[in-house]
């Protein structure tokens, strides 16, 4: 069953688009609709559909600037509108498809079949990285794979210096200065590091172990190779001289 999510500020158009999903095919879901596109936002940023169906024309906000605003865009989209000027855009935007209203059964059909290729691809990609990810695990100590912006990057864990959490985002500090943001939690990250070299030193850090170049204990930090002060958790003292 494909889960959609509606989005259009006109709530007689999505009752229409409702009704047209709904029974016009066994095979979608109408999860959630949204006439407020805050209200979208927050929703998506913690759920993740199959597909978004989301109106172009919305006066506080356009769908365009609606798209740029979300921090979790791992479905497909398909734009509404009444506009085939916006149909080119609306492909530029990664959209996988665009419906003109009112919409033709047909055009609705053929969307379906789109929305299962797309899914059916993301499918295959979540496999291939669960593969590698298992792989490193298992057989290579010195490396993990993560999937940041829609890539799989491969990374020696000695490049690590800490990692640090910003709510559902994480971002990996590296020896030569990159920085990587990837939509994992701290606890997920800490999940695929190898303990033998990385450590929770704080709700919010992961530190790599080998990059640390001083512990000060009075004022309760440590000072990695690269100079950053990563401040040590009260309840992870311990825990931390141990491993030191």
């Amino acid at each position: 069953m494909i889960k959609a999510v509606i989005v259009d500020d006109e709530p007689k158009a999505i009752q229409s688009l409702s009704w047209e999903l709904t029974n016009f095919s066994n095979e979608i879901e109408v999860v959630a609709s949204f006439s407020n596109p805050e209200e979208a936002i927050t929703y998506l940023n913690s759920h993740t559909p199959d597909c978004l169906f989301l109106d172009i024309q919305m006066p506080t906000m356009d769908g365009f600037q609606f798209l740029e605003k979300l921090s979790n865009n791992n479905f497909a989209v398909i734009i509404t509108t009444a506009y085939n000027e916006y149909a080119i855009k609306a492909l530029k935007h990664e959209a996988i498809d665009y419906l003109l209203k009112p919409i033709d059964s047909d055009d609705l059909e053929a969307t379906i079949q789109k929305i299962k290729k797309f899914n059916f691809r993301a499918l295959n990609v979540s496999k291939i990285e669960e593969v590698l990810t298992n792989f490193n695990g298992k057989f290579d100590t010195k490396r993990i794979t993560i999937n940041a912006d829609g890539k799989l990057i491969f990374l020696d864990i000695d490049d690590i210096l800490y990692v640090e959490s910003d709510g559902n985002y994480s971002t990996i500090h590296l020896e030569d200065r990159q920085k990587i943001v990837i939509t994992k939690k701290l606890k997920e990250v800490d999940a695929i590091l190898p303990e033998h070299f990385f450590f929770r030193i704080h709700n919010s850090y992961i530190i790599n172990l080998t990059k640390i170049k001083e512990f000060i204990k009075s004022e309760g930090y440590v000072v990695m190779k690269s100079n950053h002060k990563i401040p040590v958790a009260r309840q992870r003292k311990s825990d931390f001289l141990e491993k030191l």
